[in-house]
C-alpha cells in the first residue's frame, strides 16, 4: 500500500485536468504522503483515486445521484483524451464497492489529526483539550440486508418501518471536527457504543457529555485513563451518594457509591478493581432567562478544585455541550445524512466514512478561515462554507496555480467575513417535525 502522493503521481496529469481537481485544490492535505489509497491494479476509467474524488465530491454535493457522476467522469474523459464510455453507473458502483474501508476510515481519522494539529494553546478551555461526545440515530433504504444488520424498531409494525443505525460519535469541540464514531443497532445502547471509543481519549484531555453518559463505571472508565469529566447528573442518581465537603453556594464534594450489581460486559477480574465509591464534585447553577422558567441543571466532574476550575467556568463550558447537537445536525441535515442511501450494510459503512471525510474538511475550511483572519470558529457558517465551497469549485477549475493560491486565500477571506450573529439566547430545536 503506497501513500497517496506516490499512489497517484502516474495519474498525476490526468487527475489535475478532472473537473473535480478544484477539491484538490482547496483541500491539499489530501495530497500529502500518509493519507493511503489502494494502488490501481490495471487501467481502470474509475481508478481508485478517481472512484475517491468522484465520491468525495458526492457527499460534498447532497442529492446528486451515480447518473450525475457519471456524467461528470464523461465530460472529463471526452475533454481529455476525446474518447467515450458507458453511461451507465455499473462501473463507477463497482468502484465504489473496491475502496477499501480500512483505507477511508484511515483517510477519515487523519483529516480530523490535521484539523487538531491547526490548534493553538488559545484554542484550549483552561489548557486543555475538550471532547464531546453525544448520540444520534439514522435511517436508510429497507432492504433485507440492512434489516439484518440494523433492524428496525420492535415496536414498529412489520414491512411499515426503516432500518435505523444508532451513532455514538466523539467531536473536537475547539474545530468542531469528527474524531471518531461508533455506530450500532437499536439493540445497542449509547453507553455501549461509547465504550468503543475511550480509546480515542487521551490522558489531560476533558470529556464533555450529558446525562445519558454520566454513570459511576463510565465516569470510573475515564479516570483510569487520565480523563476528567464534565458530565450532566442523570435524573435517577437521588441516591447512593455522600456529600464530603461544602464548597460554596450549589457547590460540593460527594461520594458515588457503587450500588450496582457487576454488567456483563465487565469480567469478575475487572470488577474486583473496581472502587467502591468515587470522590467527585457537584455544581448547581440554574439558567434563567426573561419570560421563560428557570432551568435547574446539575453537574457532576472529577474536577475537584474550586480554584483552578470555578463553578462559573464549569457551568459555562457545559453550556457549550449544545455544540454537539449543532455538530450532528450540520452532518445530517447540511450533508443530507438523515437518511443513508445505499442498499448493503459494506457500502452504507463507505457512504458513512465518506461523508466523515467531507464534513471534516469543510470544518478543516473553516478552521484555517479562523486562524489566519483571527475569527471566532464558532462565528463562522458550517452550511455558508459548504455552499461556497459548491460555488468555488467549478470556477478555479480553468486557473493557473498562481491564480489557484489567490483564489484560495479569497476564498478563506470569504469565508471568515461572513461571520454568523452572537445569538447567546437563541434557540436551537432540537427537532423540526414534518406532518404528512
Amino acid at each position: 500500500m503506497l501513500p497517496l502522493s506516490q499512489a497517484v503521481a502516474p495519474q498525476v496529469k490526468k487527475l489535475a485536468e478532472l473537473p473535480l481537481a478544484q477539491l484538490a485544490t482547496l483541500f491539499p492535505h489530501l495530497q500529502k504522503p500518509g493519507l493511503p489509497l489502494p494502488q490501481p491494479r490495471r487501467n481502470r476509467l474509475f481508478s481508485p483515486q478517481v472512484t475517491f474524488w468522484l465520491f468525495l465530491s458526492q457527499a460534498l454535493q447532497p442529492g446528486t445521484s451515480c447518473r450525475e457522476v457519471v456524467r461528470k467522469a464523461l465530460v472529463w474523459l471526452f475533454v481529455t483524451e476525446e474518447k467515450t464510455a458507458s453511461t451507465g453507473t455499473a462501473a463507477y458502483c463497482n468502484a465504489r464497492k473496491r475502496l477499501p474501508e480500512v483505507n477511508l476510515k484511515l483517510v477519515a481519522t487523519q483529516t480530523a489529526a490535521v484539523a487538531e494539529g491547526l490548534l493553538t494553546p488559545q484554542h484550549c478551555w483552561q489548557g486543555r483539550p475538550v471532547k464531546v461526545v453525544d448520540g444520534s440515530s439514522i435511517s436508510m433504504p429497507d432492504t433485507p440486508q440492512n434489516q439484518v444488520a440494523y433492524p428496525q424498531p420492535s415496536r414498529q409494525k412489520l414491512g411499515c418501518g426503516f432500518p435505523v443505525m444508532r451513532l455514538v460519535a466523539l467531536f473536537s469541540l475547539a474545530s468542531g471536527a469528527l474524531l471518531a464514531f461508533a455506530q450500532g443497532s437499536l439493540h445497542e445502547g449509547e453507553r455501549t457504543l461509547f465504550r468503543r471509543l475511550l480509546d480515542e481519549l487521551l490522558p489531560g484531555e476533558v470529556l464533555l457529555a450529558d446525562r445519558g453518559f454520566c454513570s459511576f463505571l463510565e465516569v470510573y472508565q475515564l479516570l483510569i485513563r487520565g480523563v476528567d469529566a464534565v458530565l450532566r447528573n442523570h435524573q435517577c442518581r437521588t441516591v447512593g451518594l455522600k456529600q464530603v465537603k461544602s464548597l460554596g453556594k450549589g457547590d460540593r464534594l460527594v461520594l458515588w457509591l457503587n450500588t450496582t450489581p457487576r454488567p456483563q460486559w465487565l469480567s469478575p477480574s475487572h470488577w474486583q478493581k473496581v472502587p467502591d465509591t468515587l470522590r467527585l464534585r457537584e455544581i448547581t447553577f440554574s439558567i434563567t432567562k426573561a419570560g421563560f422558567r428557570s432551568h435547574r441543571i446539575i453537574l457532576i466532574t472529577t474536577l475537584l478544585d474550586p480554584l483552578q476550575y470555578s463553578q462559573e467556568s464549569l457551568a459555562q463550558l457545559y453550556l457549550r455541550r449544545w455544540q454537539a447537537e449543532l455538530f450532528l445536525r450540520d452532518i445530517k441535515i447540511a450533508l443530507n445524512l438523515q437518511v443513508l442511501r445505499c442498499l448493503t450494510p459494506p457500502m452504507i459503512h463507505r457512504e458513512l466514512w465518506m461523508h466523515w471525510i467531507a464534513y471534516n474538511l469543510v470544518r478543516l475550511l473553516m478552521l484555517q478561515a479562523a486562524i489566519l483572519f483571527a475569527v471566532p470558529t464558532f462565528r463562522l457558517s458550517f452550511k455558508g462554507c459548504l455552499d461556497s465551497l459548491r460555488e468555488w469549485m467549478p470556477s478555479l477549475f480553468p486557473l493557473s496555480r498562481t491564480q489557484i493560491h489567490r483564489g484560495r486565500m479569497l476564498f478563506l477571506s470569504y469565508l471568515a467575513g461572513d461571520l454568523v450573529p452572537c445569538r447567546p439566547h437563541r434557540m436551537e430545536p432540537r427537532a423540526v417535525k414534518r406532518r404528512p
